[in-house]
């Protein structure tokens, strides 16, 4: 009886608790938030492979766009919580509340990197009658409506980077939406538009072929991808209440993963990280490496939704409140 007894309990506990042995112990799942030849696309599969040699074990890969990044979380957020499938995203879920996107973000993950981030620059034409961020902001109050503002649609990066610089000085532009930052920038050298707000990263070649033009990096230090090309901050020291501020890029486990499965895949992309080839990667790009998991990266995404969400809320983008969910203002 005593045996019946025991041998119930030990199963219990381990039905309720999943038991790794030498994790990992098979292949493991990437959900990459975005489509192929995107950002966190590339990212991801620049990465992976290093951390794959520091684990012995193989990440298979599977892009699943859609709903702003929604059907990945979702999907990864149904799985089990026991380390072998990985959420590949960047920054869209700690908007998801405030836009009325979903309930389920960053929050109900564990952070194993937070890898990098993407620095906004604000490219205009190569012939715009402006240099840098000041002239911008004072060309168009001298010609207010005429300079039209390229944005990829509410809680995108140009629309908040938009509301972002909008909080300071007075924008009176007019506002050209696009379905993503390639049209928005073919419609730039086309003369369709006038300034776009977009990450480093996928305007450098068209700016050092002269194809635009850097107005401002809008950071707290210059970038050494756009050598002279001044922070938004020596201008308007304003604007260093936001920054650092931009897309990130990282990967999250569901909450309530075993110890041994986070503290392995934490050391494996830490490792992943320092390889010299990702470095590069990272610096031809103009990306800016993080390299912080736990309390660390939690700390920044909280900061991250803080700023993000009061910015697309008082600017009229968000359809609840911040205040409802809690998040404080920066």
């Amino acid at each position: 009886m005593t045996r019946k007894i025991l041998g119930a309990a030990v199963a219990a506990v381990l039905t309720a608790t999943p038991v790794l042995a030498d994790f990992p112990a098979k292949d493991m799942q990437g959900i990459i938030m975005w489509g192929a030849g995107g950002g966190t696309d590339v990212i991801m599969r620049a990465v992976t492979p290093h951390a794959e040699k520091a684990m012995g074990a193989k990440v298979v890969m599977q892009n699943m766009s859609g709903g702003v990044g929604a059907i990945s979380v979702k999907y990864t957020y149904a799985q089990k919580a026991d380390g072998y499938t990985l959420l590949m995203g960047a920054e869209n879920p700690q908007l998801y509340k405030v836009m009325g996107l979903g309930d389920v973000d960053y929050a109900d993950f564990i952070p194993i990197s937070m890898l990098a981030r993407g620095v906004p620059v604000i490219v205009a034409q190569s012939d715009a009658p402006f240099d840098n961020f000041r002239e911008m902001v004072d060309y168009i109050e001298a010609n207010p409506k005429t300079v039209k503002f390229g944005s990829t649609g509410p809680g995108g990066l140009p629309s908040v980077v938009n509301a972002m610089l909008g909080s300071q000085v007075n924008l009176d532009v007019t506002t050209v939406p696009y379905n993503g930052d390639g049209p928005a920038m073919t419609a730039l050298q086309g003369g369709a538009i006038d300034v776009f707000p977009v990450v480093i990263g996928a305007a450098l070649d068209h700016i050092n072929a002269g194809r635009m033009k850097a107005i401002a990096v809008v950071d707290t230090e210059a970038n050494p991808a756009l050598p002279g090309v001044q922070p938004i901050v020596e201008d308007y020291a304003e604007y260093a209440t936001y920054l650092p501020w931009g897309p990130f890029f990282g990967i999250w486990v569901k909450k309530d993963t075993p110890e041994e499965a986070v503290t392995t895949l934490q050391a494996a992309y830490a490792d992943a990280l320092d390889a010299p080839e990702f470095q590069a990667f990272l610096d031809q790009r103009g990306f800016t490496p993080m390299n912080i998991a736990g309390d660390e990266a939690q700390e920044y995404l909280d900061r991250w939704q803080s700023v993000s969400s009061w910015l697309v809320y008082e600017s009229g983008l968000a359809k609840h409140s911040p205040e409802k969910f809690d998040i404080p203002r920066p």
